[in-house]
C-alpha cells in the first residue's frame, strides 16, 4: 500500500470512528482528520521504532499485545499535537481500542492489496 493510500485509509477510519464512537473519539472536520492521519504517519516513521525496541520486553512477556498499548501511546501523542479540540479520545482505553481497530482495518486493507498483486 502507498503512502498516500494509507494516508486516506487512516483519514476514513478516523472520521467513520468519530460517527461510530461519538464519546470516545473526537474529530473536528475531515481537514483535521487529513492532518491527524499526516501527524501519525510522521509519529509512526520516527517515534514509533524508539518506543518498540524500549518496550521490547513486555511485548515478549505479552506475546506481541502490548504494541497496541505502543500504537495507543502513539494516537495520543497525535491528539497532543494536533490539539485536543481538534482531534482527541475520552480516555486512554479509548485509545487502546482505536489502535486495535485501526490495526484490523490496516490489516484488512494491506490484505486486500496483497491479494491484488497476486494474480
Amino acid at each position: 500500500m502507498t503512502y498516500f493510500q494509507r494516508l486516506i485509509v487512516n483519514t476514513l477510519t478516523f472520521v467513520s470512528l468519530s460517527v461510530i464512537f461519538p464519546n470516545m473519539i473526537f474529530v473536528r472536520s475531515i481537514w483535521m482528520a487529513i492532518i491527524a492521519a499526516f501527524v501519525l504517519s510522521i509519529l509512526n516513521m520516527l517515534v514509533k521504532p524508539v518506543l518498540t525496541i524500549l518496550s521490547l520486553p513486555f511485548t515478549l512477556l505479552t506475546f506481541g499485545l502490548f504494541s497496541f498499548i505502543v500504537n495507543a501511546a502513539i494516537l495520543k501523542m497525535t491528539s497532543s499535537f494536533v490539539g485536543e479540540m481538534n482531534f482527541g479520545f475520552s480516555s486512554f482505553g479509548a485509545a487502546i481500542l482505536m489502535a486495535v481497530i485501526m490495526s484490523l482495518v490496516n490489516m484488512v486493507v494491506s490484505e486486500r492489496n496483497l491479494d491484488k498483486y497476486k494474480e
